[in-house]
């Protein structure tokens, strides 16, 4: 199934392997610190999204071991049900409409089990709320 042409496309980028802008993106970084060696003039991005990243004592807890990924998840999506991540989570919805692309920046190296991904996912399954 294809998205309908007024959804964004929700990709999840690493800092480190951006290939640039494509026409038609809104490039948010979402992690809680800046990417380690990357000054900010060399990244390209519209936003820096703090308030829908996972809290410090929670990415602490996690520690990037897939062997939590799952409780991670668990507890970041119920971080995003409250604020400060609720009222993130529906201006970044609000981009998903109308939009062509909408790019998630992380410095993380295992993508799949990032933040980034349990976020990627939080708002492809919100479209239409």
């Amino acid at each position: 199934m294809t998205p309908a042409a007024t959804e964004a496309v929700v990709e999840v980028v690493r800092v480190y392997e951006d290939p640039g802008r494509r026409s038609g993106e809104h490039r948010l970084l979402v992690d809680r610190l800046w990417p380690r060696g990357v000054q900010k003039a060399a990244l390209d991005f519209d936003e820096w999204a703090k308030d829908a990243a996972p809290s410090t004592g929670l990415r602490r807890w996690y520690g990037h071991d897939p062997v939590r990924f799952s409780e991670f998840a668990r507890r970041y999506r119920e971080e995003l049900d409250r604020e400060p991540g609720a009222s993130a989570i529906e201006q970044l919805r609000g981009l998903t409409r109308g939009r062509g692309r909408l790019v998630l920046l992380t410095a993380t190296r295992d993508v799949e089990h990032s933040g980034a991904a349990v976020l990627r996912d939080v708002l492809v399954a919100g479209r239409g709320k």
